[in-house]
């Protein structure tokens, strides 16, 4: 595995792991739906709500399974 490849592994399974964190933190959805947008316009990544709302959807679809 080259070098590229297993920082984007570490760097997904980080924000997988974050996503986790958040979803599982004993806060409203709404409020963390806020703070992940707040997280991804720091680093640069703007989302519109639906966007974040498909992360957040898909995030915890994984977690489930």
């Amino acid at each position: 595995m080259s070098n590229s490849n297993l920082l984007y592994a570490f760097l997904g399974g980080a924000l997988v792991g974050a996503g986790a964190a958040l979803l599982l933190a004993p806060e409203k959805g709404e409020d963390v739906r806020a703070h992940i947008k707040d997280i991804l316009k720091r680093n640069g990544l703007l989302l519109h709500q639906s966007e974040v709302d498909e992360l957040v959807e898909k995030l915890t679809t994984e977690i489930d399974e």
